[in-house]
């Protein structure tokens, strides 16, 4: 039975490794060119599929190469694509350059995406999820849709706001958890973010809104759980980047996943150890995936998390 259903989006990530980002006007040259299945969407269902989920996706492919490919990879780690429709479009494509850090600058093309529709979720209905995952590589309609639909089932809410864009208070308050990365939570809340005290009073602004608790990603510095009674830091684990890319999808993916070994009862009252726990089990996936190349390829498994955590 499906516990975790994710409405978002599946790219096909076109990926170049390069010595660094070139200027305005300038040529570099790049390793050669891969093609890797991503959207946020299609990696927070792989992530949290990996590490034991009973995952289904809503989204949309285009009728072009890259769609068979897409649904490839979700259908191989069980992830279940009963509801990606087929648009007439082109399928969603991100063109993604990693520098030798490891970090990465990324320019999207919807496609197929940016038709995702209130009925495609509905189409849905005849699931009943614990938990429900949303992002912003869809339309906003859409997604507020989704979470009210959510809501209905009784289901718990995580938004990634990202990429970063303004977002309507109904939504902010209709999610049971906000995970931002940095500067998407310097848009929301309309603060400078660039430590951990400026995050949390940027956190604070969304719990104003109405958002219910606030989950920040600090990257390598970990993360900063916000909540109406507490505030709590995790650090993160040390390791060699190599590519950053999906990293914050792994960490999202893991947060689910852990979330859905608790009672995920609507009026379930979350413990100060049950969320740090998930917050590190999350920091471990999403550093593991910045150890290796590409979105989808990178995600670790339940094995792997497992064995890295147990090693510390």
């Amino acid at each position: 039975m499906i516990n975790l259903l994710v409405v978002g989006s599946l790219n096909a990530d076109l990926v170049l490794r390069a010595p660094r980002f070139p200027q305005p006007g300038e040529t570099i040259h790049g390793e050669a060119l891969q093609i890797i299945p991503g959207g946020k969407g299609a990696n927070q269902a792989t992530a949290a599929a990996k590490l034991g989920a009973r995952v289904a996706i809503v989204g949309r492919v285009g009728s072009d190469t890259f769609a068979p490919f897409l649904l490839a990879s979700l259908q191989a780690h069980q992830v279940d694509t009963t509801y990606v429709r087929t648009d007439s479009s082109a399928s969603g494509t991100a063109i993604i350059v990693v520098d030798a850090e490891g970090q990465n600058s990324i320019v999207l093309s919807a496609g197929a995406n940016e038709k995702v529709t209130p009925a495609d979720v509905e189409a849905a209905n005849g699931l009943n999820p614990s938990l429900l995952l949303l992002q912003l590589e869809i339309p906003i309609p859409t997604v507020l849709h989704a979470a009210r639909f959510a809501k209905r089932k009784q289901a718990c809410v995580i938004l990634n706001p990202a990429p970063a864009q303004p977002l309507p208070d109904e939504l902010i308050s209709l999610a049971d958890f906000i995970v931002p990365n940095e500067s998407e939570l310097s848009l929301l809340s309309g603060l400078n973010v660039s430590d951990v005290s400026s995050a949390e009073s940027a956190a604070k602004v969304l719990l104003r809104r109405g958002a219910k608790q606030v989950i920040v990603t600090l990257g390598a510095k970990g993360a900063l759980w916000v909540a109406p009674q507490h505030t709590l830091k995790v650090d993160s684990f040390p390791v060699h980047a190599v590519d950053t890319t999906a990293a914050g999808d792994a960490f999202i993916g893991g947060f689910a996943a852990k979330l859905l070994g608790y009672n995920l009862a609507p009026d379930h009252e979350w413990t100060q150890l049950e969320i740090q726990t998930a917050i590190r089990y999350a920091c471990a996936c999403g550093a593991l995936a910045a150890t290796k190349f590409g979105a989808q390829p990178s995600l670790p498994s339940l094995m792997e998390v497992e064995q890295f955590l147990k090693d510390l």
